[in-house]
């Protein structure tokens, strides 16, 4: 993905990760590494907590724990690619989104995800897909990210 990144990004000295808490931001530090490497330089990643920006925040939350959102460059006329370990509904992704823009208007979002599961609730499409797996609505997805492994995951049925 690293590198399909490099391929499409007009001008790579403008791009900045921003990883979605939790899963997204040792992804994003993993493709900011790579592309780094690749550049001869170090690429800006950042971090965004969703959870006030959810759209059943005040239903499904009634004590919210948020995480920082850490992002400290600016994303003004920039290329930022928005990276999450799994895209399902899109819902985390549109507020993703909208607290990026709080930070400023980058010049274009781009999306890359690990896991494309399907379920869309949302129209939103990811430009960076590691890989689409089909996965029921009954069931969950779960990555996890070890030294050395680019994709792990495990599927379960989901408990009550």
């Amino acid at each position: 993905m690293a590198f399909e990144i490099l391929e499409r990004i007009a001008e790579p000295g403008a791009l900045s990760l921003v990883g979605i808490r939790r899963g997204g931001v040792p992804l994003a530090e993993r493709l900011a590494g790579l592309i780094g490497a690749a550049e001869g330089r170090e690429v800006p990643v950042g971090a965004v907590d969703i959870t006030l920006y959810r759209d059943d925040a005040a239903s499904a939350l009634p004590d919210p724990k948020v995480g920082p959102s850490e992002i400290e460059f600016s994303i003004q006329g920039s290329d930022v690619v928005l990276v999450d370990d799994v895209l399902h509904t899109g819902r985390t992704v549109r507020a993703a989104i909208e607290h990026l823009l709080d930070y400023g208007r980058p010049r274009r979002i781009w999306l890359a995800v690990l896991c494309d599961r399907g379920g869309r609730e949302l129209p939103i499409a990811a430009d960076f897909v590691g890989r689409s797996l089909e996965v029921g609505p009954g069931q969950r997805l779960d990555v996890s990210l070890e030294a050395g492994a680019v994709l792990s995951p495990g599927t379960q049925e989901q408990g009550p």
